[in-house]
């Protein structure tokens, strides 16, 4: 909400992707018609406005069922403090004016916006729990976790080793610069023995009314600029990464490896190589499994897939790094060959058919080559 005619406009409401979290795995609310569940958010600070409304409810005095505690169930989620009539939220509204990102700026860039006809700014901070007033406000960003990544959960704040990355959009309204909240993420610095850290991303949300505009680049990429700047740091990994991380990931690292040296047109038909594995990690902080991906990515668009010499070498190529898992269960097998019986072994192996192997080796290429494609045309238009 940025302005008060916000509060009726169904073009500024978005809908949760998940509620598992908060109502069972069948996403139920059980007892209500009409039920509505109204969750307002100021812009920039957060502050939050929750009301619950629905036409009927059943009764325990003459239904002898009782309705699901629905409003218990949401202020597990928010914090308290919140809300609960129209006249306290405008009030709050009118102060969003003093709202300023929290932390550090890390970069500032511009996107065209085509609804508006004109160039929208965004910044990009890091902060930290010792910025006065980033407690509260991060209570109330992740509350929206809940409702959009599959397996979140709140971290432990008072855990120094956190870092966050926090995205804002600025905005005028009546000739002020205010700020909207986009999205963040949170990574933590494990220790590497004996004087090293790595980082891992652990939560990377940029809210439904942002997506599909290049924000997560923007992000993921200013983390890794942030952290390579960094002696300390070995290298930057991921917790339990979604596909779509994995190819937001892959477009963001590529598009930093593609101007490195071991990453020339000659050096990518030579095949991958120790010496990409070393200047990817040392300049860029990308690790042995990234690099392989970026080499492959790379390696597709320096090659002729029209000719048939090109196109098998690079196909075997990817396909050797492919196979890993399939000659790790063979290798299991040739360890139970001496130990199984014969009726045993039998069942191992009919568990294994090489031809189903094959289908699979080639439908998962098949798919890595149509991932990768797509990760230029993206690097293409950029």
């Amino acid at each position: 909400v940025r302005f008060p005619e916000d509060l009726e406009d169904d073009n500024t409401t978005f809908n949760p992707e998940y509620s598992h979290q908060v109502f069972g795995d069948d996403e139920v609310a059980f007892g209500y018609k009409g039920l509505k569940i109204l969750l307002y958010y100021i812009a920039g600070n957060l502050s939050t406005f929750f009301r619950i409304e629905y036409t009927s409810k059943v009764n325990e005095k003459f239904d002898c069922v009782e309705a699901d505690d629905v409003e218990s169930k949401i202020r597990e989620i928010i914090p308290p403090g919140f809300c609960t009539n129209t006249d306290d939220f405008v009030s709050l509204l009118e102060k969003e004016v003093n709202f300023k990102p929290f932390g550090m700026l890390l970069h500032t860039y511009s996107i065209h916006n085509e609804e508006a006809g004109e160039d929208i700014t965004y910044q990009i901070y890091k902060a930290d729990m010792a910025c006065p007033g980033f407690r509260e406000y991060h209570e109330r960003l992740q509350t929206f976790l809940m409702w959009f990544i599959e397996t979140a959960s709140f971290i432990d704040v008072d855990d120094e080793r956190w870092n966050y990355f926090l995205v804002f959009e600025k905005y005028n309204k009546d000739g002020a610069t205010l700020f909207a909240t986009v999205g963040y993420m949170t990574v933590y610095n494990y220790y590497v023995y004996p004087d090293k850290t790595r980082p891992r991303v652990s939560q990377m949300l940029i809210l439904p009314p942002f997506q599909g505009e290049g924000h997560g680049a923007q992000l993921l990429e200013t983390v890794h600029r942030y952290y390579m700047s960094s002696p300390t740091v070995l290298d930057i990994t991921a917790e339990d990464p979604s596909e779509n991380y994995v190819k937001l990931r892959d477009f963001v690292l590529v598009k930093l490896c593609q101007d490195l040296l071991c990453f020339s047109p000659v050096k990518l038909m030579q095949g991958f190589s120790q010496e990409m594995v070393t200047e990817a990690q040392q300049k860029l902080k990308i690790n042995k499994q990234h690099t392989r991906r970026v080499y492959e990515i790379l390696r597709l668009r320096a090659t002729n897939m029209g000719d048939a010499e090109q196109s098998r070498s690079y196909r075997l190529d990817v396909k050797r790094r492919l196979i890993g898992p399939y000659k790790k269960k063979q290798r299991e097998l040739a360890k139970m060959r001496r130990c199984l019986r014969p009726e045993e072994m039998t069942n191992q192996l009919n568990q294994i058919d090489l031809n189903m192997q094959r289908e699979q080796l080639e439908e998962s290429f098949q798919q890595l080559v149509s991932d990768y494609r797509r990760v230029l045309e993206r690097l293409a238009q950029a």
